[in-house]
């Protein structure tokens, strides 16, 4: 999808501030941050939707991975998972960290 913001953050075509990759997702901070260390989470693979995406497993394993990441750099109290997709046309998961 040429016009999708999330596609252009995963082809490197405008910049993001990135937390994590690999071959198939990316994760990177949020532009407007609900708190500190708010980090999306997205297939580079462009998915309308969560549910669409392949090896849906796979992708959360991910989300897990980087979840990590934020409780060692942040040591929040907990972080919570958010599965939205309203606003950005492209499957996303937020991890918000609470503190």
């Amino acid at each position: 999808m040429s016009d999708c913001i999330f596609c252009k953050i995963a082809k490197k075509e405008i910049p993001a501030e990135i937390v994590w990759e690999d071959e198939n997702f990316i994760a990177f901070s949020d532009i407007n941050p609900l708190s500190k260390g708010h980090t999306l989470i997205i297939p580079k693979k462009h998915f309308r939707w969560v549910w669409d995406v392949e090896n849906i497993g796979n992708y959360f394993e991910k989300v897990r991975e980087v979840k990590k990441i934020l409780d060692e750099k942040y040591q929040p109290v907990f972080v919570e998972l958010k599965v939205l997709g309203i606003d950005v046309p492209h499957a996303h998961v937020h991890l918000v960290p609470h503190y």
